[in-house]
């Protein structure tokens, strides 16, 4: 076999690597410290947070009929896996004058089950 399908083989791997570590029932059960804050699903509804339906390829600071810090409003970013395991590391980092108060979640096992969790809700809250 060439060099070219080993390196392709290789690449894949890695890339697939992550989304099969993570644990969509884990990342649920983590989610329940966002709860009194965020919801996700159908019937979400903007709360102290906004929900977090469609955060996947969602610019920050969006949320219909969420009333935002300027600081969320003025952020550059599009909600991605890399930008969400910063972020939820420490989100007064990340966004400096978010309303945000959470500390943060520090494990990047259950950052990225929480962010596996999150990202199979559609904009609607349905399933992708």
């Amino acid at each position: 076999m060439t060099n070219e399908f080993w390196m392709t083989a290789m690449v894949f791997g890695l890339s697939t690597s992550s989304i099969l570590a993570q644990d969509v029932a884990a990342g649920e059960t983590s989610f329940r410290k966002c709860l009194p804050c965020h919801a996700v699903g159908a019937d979400a509804r903007n709360k102290i947070g906004p929900l977090l339906n469609g955060i996947e390829g969602r610019k920050c600071g969006t949320v219909s009929g969420y009333s935002y810090s300027e600081a969320n409003r003025n952020c550059a970013f599009t909600w991605n896996e890399a930008i969400f395991l910063d972020y939820i590391k420490s989100p007064k980092a990340k966004i400096p004058g978010t309303k945000n108060l959470f500390s943060g979640i520090k494990d990047e096992t259950e950052a990225s089950n929480l962010w596996a969790y999150l990202r199979q809700f559609g904009p609607d809250g349905s399933p992708k």
